[in-house]
């Protein structure tokens, strides 16, 4: 059984000093391959050295919403040339909406309308990040597809409920839950995680934040998307090997990753 874990952020400092064990538990959970989000050009290089370590790992390279005052003119020239530079780069994000709390929303539109221009010039996914954002986002990618053409992408660590869910699914998106599909009172997120097609379904940890039942509370890491997927197999009512299989495939096929045979 192999697994992938489809956004993680190992480069952070909570991880600094112990990737080689981190890397060993994750071995262990059967976790075959990763993908490492970006939230500012900045983190490029220090991702690119991780992966020299770590051969299983993908990577991508964009402008979180969170941190678009760091936006300026030459972002996008500098996301596109490090996207362009390296064949590990599998997507361009994360990016996104998240208007919880924020008083610059056309600011982040332009940083996402921007990076999806990007992704579709490279022909690569978009790893979308949304916080009370749906219906924004929806028009935004609504309007770029109908301007551009068709999009490929992940709504990543997704808390939708299900109308939402099916706007994304019926633009063509993959939709990857994490942790928090887990937690006891995340009823919508539950309800919409049994909807969505066995062919879109992906799984992630977003470490380190997020730790699924039964380790919240604790730093999440990647090993722990072994708990996502023995939940959503659950809730799904199938089987741990099925659920591992359709979510690996369908990451395979989405960040045109190729897993080693053994």
């Amino acid at each position: 059984m192999q697994l992938i874990d489809t956004h993680v952020h190992i480069n952070f400092d909570v991880f600094q000093g112990n990737l080689t064990s981190l890397r060993q538990r994750w071995q262990e959970a059967g976790v075959a391959h990763l993908v490492h989000s970006c939230v500012e050009p900045m983190e490029f290089q220090g991702i690119q050295s991780i992966a020299d370590r770590f051969p299983e790992l993908s990577f991508a390279v964009g402008l979180h919403p969170l941190d678009v005052h760091k936006w300026h003119d030459n972002t996008a020239n500098e996301i596109e040339t490090q996207a362009a530079s390296d064949r590990r780069v599998v997507a361009i994000g994360e990016t996104g909406l998240d208007f919880y709390k924020a008083d610059n929303q056309q600011q982040q539109i332009v940083a996402l309308q921007e990076q999806l221009s990007i992704a579709k010039k490279l022909d690569l996914p978009v790893i979308i990040h949304c916080r009370d954002a749906a219906a924004k986002l929806k028009e935004v990618l609504t309007d770029f597809c109908h301007q551009e053409g068709s999009l490929k992408g992940v709504m990543h660590c997704w808390g939708g409920n299900e109308i939402e869910t099916q706007w994304f699914l019926d633009l063509g998106f993959y939709i990857s839950y994490s942790g928090i599909v887990t937690f006891k009172n995340a009823k919508q997120v539950q309800a919409a995680a049994k909807m969505v097609p066995s062919d879109r379904l992906l799984i992630e940890t977003d470490c380190p934040f997020l730790a699924p039942v039964p380790k919240r509370g604790e730093t999440n890491e990647p090993a722990y998307v072994l708990y996502v997927a023995k939940y959503i197999a659950q809730l799904r009512e199938t089987s741990l090997e099925i659920i591992a299989e359709q979510t690996t495939a369908n990451a395979c096929r989405l960040f045109g990753i190729q897993l080693k045979t053994k």
